[in-house]
């Protein structure tokens, strides 16, 4: 039997179906590129936030994500999806694990 959740289990839980909507809803409105511009304008915001709280070592890893996405489209580009296919599939298991919390 599951026991109850508890309000910070629900106001996470809360949050997160929120990200997903207005993620749904960028998409319905204006494409992936909506989708796409509603979570570089959350990582932004994110990122922002852990620099002021003294974690700027966040910009050196967002920087390295980015190179490792273009490494991958570029290797993708020349005939090689391997590094691609690997990136999306390792993405989508730590995001199914570890949803954004807020």
């Amino acid at each position: 039997m599951n026991r109850p959740l508890s309000s910070a289990e629900r106001s996470a839980e809360r949050r997160r179906q929120w990200l997903m909507d207005e993620a749904d809803k960028a998409r319905e409105s204006r494409g992936e590129q909506g989708k796409m511009e509603f979570w570089l304008r959350l990582a932004r915001s994110r990122i922002a936030k852990d620099v002021k709280a003294g974690r700027g070592d966040v910009r050196d890893g967002f920087a390295l994500i980015c190179r490792l996405f273009i490494s991958a489209t570029d290797k993708r580009a020349e005939g090689d999806a391997r590094i691609w296919n690997d990136l999306l599939q390792y993405a989508e298991q730590v995001v199914a694990n570890h949803p954004p919390r807020h």
